[in-house]
């Protein structure tokens, strides 16, 4: 079975929305949010987004992904007596960690200074498995990720239903996003993408750089990307992060809240086939074998390397000394990929 195959029956299932603001949906909806680099306000526009979906009449759920840097109970600003780093140590089950704010949104804090999700053994795999499993009676849940392409980020987004790039106007912000569309991309074509392009100045330059990273999306990479919508550069927004209200309640009135809800109504509203989301059970079980499946694949290409490196010294070198010192060089090689 070649990767495309391998891959696609990881993060096969439905990855359309038709939605209803009002009715709840029969199981969650996960959507990643994403960005190619730090600092685009991907978090703000997490925790905000969270905010108008539970306003528009669903139960709504953040999972801080960024898990060495969490910073969605800093926003908010709480401090969690319990993390998901209890939970994957079986001091704590997943549902008694769940937050329940003032802004009618439950959230998972993230694990400070415990970044490696996926370096678990399978007793605590288990716990995590077991515990979203125990909590899927939300409508949506939103995935706070890290910025960037590393394993953490790529394996929290590929099992998501939703995945939307946040993007600024900046030169390095526009390649790095489509940077993260292309890595995306490698491992499937099949995942529902969408763009939202923060701190514009106009919607001119929202429109137009929405279409400049469709374009190129397109164009190199055979993909669809959807304009989800901009939001404006908005004092609002500094002062939000300042005083730790997420500015969708602190200033409903203001020019990033009206983009905001616009952008909400334009999610909640998207048509698409009529069917079922694996949940959250089956989505950490997804990210569990995407990360076991890239493993896997590292560890094969870096044997193969070196079965070709040998070969190759082995073409120079016949003596028997230089045999055994190539084949001790290759199995304290190969030790160390394994590690």
């Amino acid at each position: 079975m070649d990767q495309a195959s391998n891959l696609r029956k990881l993060t096969e299932g439905n990855t359309s929305l038709k939605l209803v603001p009002t009715q709840a949906r029969t199981m969650t909806k996960i959507i990643a949010i994403a960005s190619g680099k730090g600092g685009v306000g991907k978090t703000t526009l997490s925790v905000n987004l969270a905010i108008a979906i539970a306003k528009a009449g669903h139960r709504v759920l953040i999972f801080d992904g960024d898990l060495g840097l969490a910073n969605i109970n800093v926003l908010l600003g709480i401090i969690p007596k319990y993390n998901l780093y209890h939970v994957v140590k079986g001091h704590k089950n997943l549902k008694d960690i769940i937050i329940q704010t003032q802004e009618g949104i439950d959230i998972i804090a993230g694990a400070s200074g415990y970044s490696q999700l996926a370096n678990l053994n399978d007793t605590q795999r288990n716990n995590l498995i077991k515990g979203f499993a125990d909590i899927d009676n939300y409508d949506y849940m939103i995935i706070d990720t890290g910025a960037g392409i590393s394993s953490n980020v790529i394996g929290l987004v590929m099992p998501a239903d939703e995945v939307i790039v946040v993007t600024t106007p900046e030169p390095t912000s526009i390649t790095d996003s489509y940077g993260l569309i292309k890595s995306i991309v490698s491992q499937t074509k099949d995942k529902n993408l969408k763009i939202i392009v923060n701190r514009v100045r106009s919607a001119i330059e929202g429109k137009k750089v929405a279409d400049r990273v469709i374009d190129i999306s397109g164009q190199f990479l055979e993909v669809q990307v959807e304009n989800l919508g901009f939001i404006f550069q908005d004092e609002e927004v500094e002062k939000s992060i300042r005083e730790q209200k997420p500015y969708i309640v602190n200033s409903p009135r203001s020019k990033a809240s009206a983009c905001l809800t616009r952008i909400t109504h334009t999610l909640l509203q998207i048509e698409g086939d009529d069917g079922e989301t694996e949940g959250l059970a089956g989505f950490i079980k997804k990210f569990f074998s995407f990360i076991d499946y890239r493993d896997k694949e590292m560890e094969e290409r870096a044997q193969r390397d070196l079965e070709e490196e040998e070969l190759s010294e082995l073409d120079g070198e016949s003596d028997d000394d230089s045999e055994v010192e190539i084949s001790n060089s290759r199995k304290s090689k190969i030790s160390e990929v394994k590690e």
